[in-house]
């Protein structure tokens, strides 16, 4: 892998660490949205936005909803918003499949936090990116993901797999991740590494911590293969174009 630096060490406690970085053209293929469309790229990690006891709750929400299917494999989903969720080596819609007892699984309180944390973690990334938080909109996949040692058994379970978010989802225009987990406590591996021409940057996930950049190639990164224990996150991703936006998620 060349050399690595940690831009985020777990046992740092960082309020705010950003890095700027030249962006690609990945943005100019796409309609451009002044006052959001990203003209300043880089990374950002802080672990002042969610505190730990909130990212707790936010687990066991994931922790509830991931114990009703789960994948074969090493990696299982689950998205609040379109009701996706692995299930052996296929996805179901857990709304339909589960339908009123999901009110035995989720609270409208649950429900308030997912969004609390949301809104707080798109209004960071408006400010550090000198954007308006009301010109970013929410974009799918937004989704839990718990990630554990067991042998992939689809291409969904592997995740390790180097990739750029706005090649994979064109929509994407900012991608954060919220872990709920900490590295080498709950699980090994499972880093996040930032593929850099010169070097890698990895970041070490810590409950609470969240991670943010822009999507395109200037932030070409992957997650290493978990070795033992469980990593749980939460994918939050936002676009500029209304078109592509999704609204939260509701309990109904």
């Amino acid at each position: 892998d060349g050399v690595t630096e940690v831009l985020a060490h777990r046992s740092d406690s960082l309020r705010d660490k950003f890095v700027e970085i030249p962006c690609s053209e990945d943005y100019d293929s796409h309609r451009r949205f002044e006052g959001c469309t990203p003209r300043r790229c880089g990374r950002g990690v802080s672990d002042a936005i969610i505190t730990r006891q909130e990212a707790e709750r936010i687990r066991r929400i994931a922790e509830r909803g991931l114990s009703l299917g789960g994948s074969d494999g090493g990696a299982s989903i689950l998205d609040l918003h379109s009701g996706a969720l692995s299930l052996g080596k296929h996805f179901v819609n857990l709304y339909r499949y589960f339908g009123d007892k999901i009110h035995d699984i989720f609270t409208e309180e649950d429900f308030a936090l997912y969004r609390d944390v949301r809104q707080r973690i798109q209004q960071r990334i408006a400010q550090v990116f000198g954007i308006s938080s009301s010109s970013m909109y929410l974009t799918k996949p937004t989704f839990f993901s718990r990630m554990n040692s067991t042998e992939a058994k689809t291409t969904h379970d592997e995740y390790w797999h180097p990739h750029v978010d706005k090649v994979t989802y064109g929509s994407f225009d900012y991608t954060s991740l919220l872990y709920l987990s900490d590295y080498t406590q709950d699980f090994g591996g499972g880093r996040f590494v930032f593929l850099d021409a010169d070097s890698n940057k990895t970041v070490e996930p810590r409950a609470g911590r969240v991670s943010f950049f822009t999507s395109g190639s200037e932030n070409l990164h992957r997650v290493e293969k978990v070795h033992w224990g469980t990593r749980f996150a939460i994918t939050i991703s936002f676009t500029c174009n209304p078109e592509h936006g999704i609204g939260d998620p509701v309990l109904v």
